[in-house]
């Protein structure tokens, strides 16, 4: 079967929710986190999409191209858990040492991640218009994911396993650790949300000027605000609330986003409703991934940290191929009753939000050098696995007071 490039995208789009053969399997790449070290996970992870990819670039028959597929969605559930692990834990000693915001270093790495959804997507449109530009695109990827797996294979550290258990054990200590599960269910009506700008989004602007041509340029809006808004919004935020505040706040936003859709001007103006749920879906996306993402070290074990953070998308998965479903059911009902029912999921996931524990304090007092050297130290890196501050029982760190003066 002779393969045919598909046609080259108008514009970048943002990143999209994986789809659920992906992200279902997050949690086993979590697993695989907490057991081995994230390092080895990452490394084989960029080395099986490297493989994907150039196997792709040479498929030749429907199931090469299947089997191709998967090894990349495989890679990536790999990949991902384990990098998203290891940047909130090191998000969190940052904070711990140096008393920064943890949402801080968490939204440079969306703010990096937008930057790559803006550019990859722009990068891949110009290698298509080549002859055989699909394997060109297919062999750029190999060359991005060798980089990558250098890249981490030299900088990224030797760390031992935090703790070595049974992964069966471990999800059923992170499921039933209600808090946690509660932010599952929070995190879940933000991806329901968000997944709309692939499903409701483009029957709105459909309808509002006759075609889907603006798509493009909406989401080429939504990534360049990530990238261009995230950090200094981020800064301002973290400095001034607590995450559970963050949390509630933008998936208020959010909510206002879709109140905002159902009465569209006609005219030139046809577009301004679509445009308010861009900018507002992505406001809240960058007020609520931070505090969410920094909220799940203090919901579980530090040992489970890489199981949590698959399960957390693995859980949302599940949710958006339900909510997808109900959301395809409500595009022939009236504009208004439907933008109303879309509102109402991001705003009950604000309510139950409010359940939360407010998260770490915003700012804190640098630790004393004292206690940083002991925590840098092989001896108390060995205590915890990863170089953290030992935890309370109830999972909040610790905080340490300077010694009184004699």
């Amino acid at each position: 079967m002779q393969l045919h490039a598909p046609s080259p995208a108008p514009s970048p789009t943002p990143r999209s929710p994986a789809p659920l053969s992906q992200q279902g399997l997050f949690v086993i790449g979590g697993a695989l986190t907490d057991r081995y070290g994230p390092r080895p996970v990452v490394l084989a992870g960029c080395a099986l999409r490297i493989a994907g990819f150039g196997w792709l670039a040479v498929a030749g028959s429907t199931a090469t191209v299947i089997g191709a597929v998967v090894l990349t969605g495989f890679a990536a559930a790999l990949f991902s858990p384990a990098v998203e692990s290891e940047t909130a834990r090191e998000a969190v000693r940052h904070e711990q040492l140096t008393g920064t915001p943890r949402a801080r270093v968490l939204a440079r790495f969306s703010a990096a991640g937008q930057a790559g959804a803006f550019l990859g997507p722009l990068l891949g449109s110009l290698l298509l218009l080549l002859d055989d530009g699909f394997r060109a695109a297919c062999l750029a990827g190999v060359l991005v994911f060798t980089a990558v797996l250098a890249g981490h294979a030299l900088l990224m550290p030797r760390r031992a396993p935090v703790h070595r258990t049974a992964a069966r054990g471990s999800l059923r200590q992170v499921l039933t650790r209600r808090p946690f599960l509660l932010l599952c269910l929070v995190y879940s009506g933000y991806l329901i949300a968000y997944n709309q700008l692939y499903l409701s989004l483009p029957a709105e602007v459909e309808a509002a000027t006759g075609s889907q041509t603006a798509l493009g340029r909406l989401f080429a809006l939504s990534s360049l605000l990530v990238v261009c808004v995230q950090l200094p919004l981020t800064r301002w935020s973290a400095d001034r609330v607590t995450p559970r505040t963050a949390l509630v706040t933008g998936l208020a936003t959010v909510a206002a986003g879709f109140a905002a859709v159902p009465l569209p001007p006609a005219g030139p103006a046809g577009l301004l409703p679509a445009t308010s749920l861009v900018v507002l879906l992505t406001l809240g996306q960058m007020l609520l991934v931070p505090a969410a993402r920094g909220l799940v070290p203090d919901l579980v074990e530090d040992r489970h940290l890489g199981l949590a953070t698959g399960a957390l998308s693995s859980v949302s998965g599940l949710a958006v191929l339900a909510g997808s479903a109900a959301t395809g059911a409500l595009l022939d009902a009236p504009a208004p009753l439907r933008w109303a029912a879309l509102a109402a999921v991001p705003l009950t996931g604000a309510v139950l939000a409010l359940a939360l524990p407010p998260g770490a304090p915003s700012k804190r007092e640098k630790i004393p050098e004292a206690i940083t050297s002991v925590t840098q130290s092989p001896e108390g890196a060995r205590g915890t696995g990863a170089g953290l501050l030992p935890l309370r029982g109830d999972y909040s760190p610790v905080r340490h007071q300077r010694p009184a003066d004699p």
